[in-house]
C-alpha cells in the first residue's frame, strides 16, 4: 500500500509538471522513499542483544505502524523483556538499530515513551499526588504541566481523595491505576503496556481498556505485551511473535488468522439434520443442531450452503471457524 501510494505521487508529479528533468524526479522519489519512516512509529532493524554466552535477541526486525495497537507476544524467555528494555533505552543493542518516529534512539527518546512494566515500580512510602508529579517531571513536564495533567486524570478516574494517601495504603488494583496514570500522564507518542490488567477486577479492567482505546483513537501508538491471547484478539490489530530470540511471525491479526485457517465451516440448523451430504464436504464434527465441515478451499463455502438449502434444512447460522490466537501461538511456537 505504501509503495502504491508513493508511485501515485510520482505519477502525479510527472503529469502535472512534464518539464521536470529526470534528475529532478529521481531526487523527489528519493525524498519520498526516505520518508518511509513517517508511516512507522517504531522500527526494529536487525537487532541483537547478547548476555555473556546467551543470545537473548537474535537479529530481530519488525515495524510498528503509527496508530497501531501492536501485540508483542512470545513464551517466557523468548526475548520480549530484552526487546522492551532496548526500546526504552534501559539497555542498548549490541548490533542493529531502533528508530522511534524515524529517529535513532537517543537521550530524548524516553520522554516520548510511556512504559508500564509487569513488575510495578511505585515508591511505597510516597504520597500518590507527589509521586505522580515527580514521575511526570522526570518525563520532561514542568511542575505546572505535571499538576494540571495529573489533576485531569484524578478527575477522570474520580480518585481526588487519593492525592495525599501513601502508595502502600492502596490496594493492588488501586496501585495499578496509579501506575497507568504515571505511564500516560506526559502524553507519549508510544505506550508500552506489559500485562496491564494484572490485579484489576472486571470493572477496572473495562475502565483501563476504554482508556487505552481512547488514547489510541487520539493518535497514540501502543505496544501491548501479554500472555492472554483472548486479549490480543480483542485489542490488537498487528502482532509480532518472538520465540527463542527470533521473530517467527509478524503481521496483521486478520491476515495471520486467515493464513492459519483450515477451511472449517459450521452450520447451525433447526429441525432434523440433513441427509445425503456429498462426500466432497468432509464432516469434521456433528452436534445435535450443528455440523462442521472441512472444505478443500473456501470457494466451496457457497456450494456447501446451497447444498444444505436444497436438502430442505432451515439454516439458522453459517460461519467460518477461524483459529484462535491461542491455537496459532501454540502451533507456531511448537514448530
Amino acid at each position: 500500500m505504501v509503495v502504491r501510494f508513493k508511485l501515485q505521487i510520482i505519477q502525479e508529479i510527472l503529469l502535472a509538471e512534464k518539464q521536470r528533468s529526470f534528475n529532478d524526479v529521481v531526487l523527489i522519489f528519493g525524498a519520498i522513499l526516505s520518508a518511509n519512516s513517517n508511516f512507522m512509529i517504531l522500527s526494529i532493524q536487525d537487532v541483537v542483544k547478547i548476555y555473556g554466552n546467551y543470545t537473548a535477541v537474535n537479529h530481530v526486525s519488525f515495524d510498528v505502524p503509527k496508530g497501531a495497537v501492536f501485540g508483542l507476544l512470545g513464551p517466557n524467555g523468548a526475548g520480549k523483556t530484552s526487546l522492551i528494555r532496548m526500546i526504552t533505552t534501559i539497555t542498548a543493542p549490541d548490533s542493529g538499530q531502533i528508530l522511534l518516529d524515524g529517529v535513532r534512539l537517543n537521550s530524548y527518546s524516553p520522554d516520548q515513551i510511556g512504559y508500564m512494566p509487569e513488575e510495578r515500580g511505585l515508591y511505597k512510602k510516597m504520597k500518590v499526588g507527589e509521586h505522580l508529579l515527580y514521575l511526570a517531571q522526570l518525563k520532561g513536564m514542568t511542575q505546572h504541566q505535571a499538576f494540571n495533567a495529573t489533576n485531569q486524570w484524578f478527575e477522570k478516574f474520580q480518585i481526588g481523595d487519593w492525592w495525599n494517601k501513601k502508595v502502600e495504603d492502596l490496594s493492588k488494583g488501586m496501585q495499578q491505576k496509579i501506575q497507568f496514570i504515571a505511564t500516560v500522564v506526559h502524553q507519549p507518542k508510544l505506550l508500552i503496556l506489559d500485562e496491564p490488567f494484572t490485579g484489576l477486577d472486571p470493572i477496572n479492567t473495562t475502565l483501563i481498556k476504554d482508556e487505552i482505546r481512547q488514547l489510541n483513537e487520539a493518535g497514540i501508538s501502543i505496544i501491548f505485551s501479554t500472555h492472554r491471547m483472548e486479549q490480543v484478539e480483542e485489542m490488537c490489530d498487528h502482532i509480532v511473535l518472538i520465540n527463542k530470540g527470533r521473530n517467527v511471525l509478524c503481521g496483521e491479526v486478520s491476515s495471520i488468522k486467515n493464513q492459519y485457517k483450515d477451511n472449517l465451516f459450521r452450520i447451525e440448523f433447526a429441525g432434523n439434520a440433513p441427509e445425503n451430504i456429498p462426500d466432497r464436504f468432509v464432516l469434521k464434527n456433528r452436534e445435535p443442531q450443528a455440523l462442521t465441515f472441512q472444505l478443500d478451499h473456501d470457494d466451496q463455502s457457497n456450494e456447501l450452503i446451497r447444498q444444505m438449502l436444497q436438502t430442505g434444512v432451515r439454516v439458522v447460522k453459517f460461519e467460518e471457524i477461524l483459529p484462535t490466537f491461542n491455537e496459532i501461538f501454540i502451533r507456531t511456537v511448537n514448530e
